[in-house]
């Protein structure tokens, strides 16, 4: 505890935990569409679940940051052609995402273009916690390297990031429900959340093949969209009432 009770440690603390929440928002919306494909009645339990396991995911990593550090090492190397271990899961996450994305799209889209209510084909509690821990053990890579930038120089760095880690997925927690509720109840915006984890995909890829692309460009462009359909939504809402008091 003596650990955090020092002015350096608390902004780091609360600059870790904030940038923690900003880069769990892709953890966030892959969780609310898997939970979608589950009855009903266990959906709030593999949220609860799924983000449990990125606390866990995200300490043994931090625990293990040497190992993590080793995955930097290039394990291909052609020319000026190179791939570590850490390009290489983030390939293979970025095109799992890619994939889903289009998959549940593909789906969204066939189902209203002919008119049918069908609800998407169930799944197992299984099935999805193990396509989050997939995701949840790749996407860590960048967050624990980050926080690990963050508290350099820190005596004790480890508590730091860890209650970061912990303060910011009960952040996700306490928000993730309203996400889900939300883009199940709305449509546009379900097929605009997984554009987002298209987008999130191809910048995967782009950087486990050495282009990085500024985060901050993605973000803005994923809250821009947001908006705009916001204002979309709520523009159509008149439009809505008008339709339903004619009907009378």
């Amino acid at each position: 505890m003596d650990a955090l009770l020092n002015s350096e440690a608390l902004i780091a603390l609360l600059t870790l935990t904030s940038l923690e929440l900003v880069l769990g928002i892709d953890n966030v919306i892959f969780i609310a569409i898997l939970c979608g494909r589950l009855p009903e009645q266990k959906r709030d339990r593999a949220r609860t679940i799924g983000l449990m396991l990125t606390v866990v995911s995200r300490a043994i990593l931090i625990l293990a940051v040497s190992w993590v550090t080793s995955l930097k090492q290039n394990l291909i190397h052609i020319g000026a052609f190179s791939i570590s271990g850490k390009d290489f899961l983030l390939i293979l996450a970025g095109l799992f995402l890619v994939f889903k994305a289009t998959r549940e799209i593909h789906h969204k889209l066939e189902l209203t273009a002919r008119g049918s209510t069908t609800p998407p084909p169930l799944t197992t509690l299984t099935v999805v916690l193990g396509q989050i821990l997939l995701l949840d053990v790749v996407l860590s890579f960048d967050s624990v390297i980050t926080a690990v930038g963050m508290t350099e120089g820190l005596p004790h760095p480890f508590p730091v990031m860890i209650t970061a880690i912990i303060l910011s997925v009960a952040g996700m927690l306490v928000f993730s429900k309203a996400i889900v509720l939300f883009i199940e109840r709305n449509p546009t915006i379900k097929i605009l959340a997984l554009s987002f984890l298209m987008l999130i995909g191809v910048l995967l890829v782009a950087e486990g093949f050495g282009h990085h692309i500024p985060k901050g460009y993605i973000y803005f462009a994923m809250s821009f969209s947001f908006f705009v359909e916001m204002l979309q939504l709520w523009a159509l809402k008149p439009a809505k009432h008008q339709s339903v008091e004619s009907e009378y």
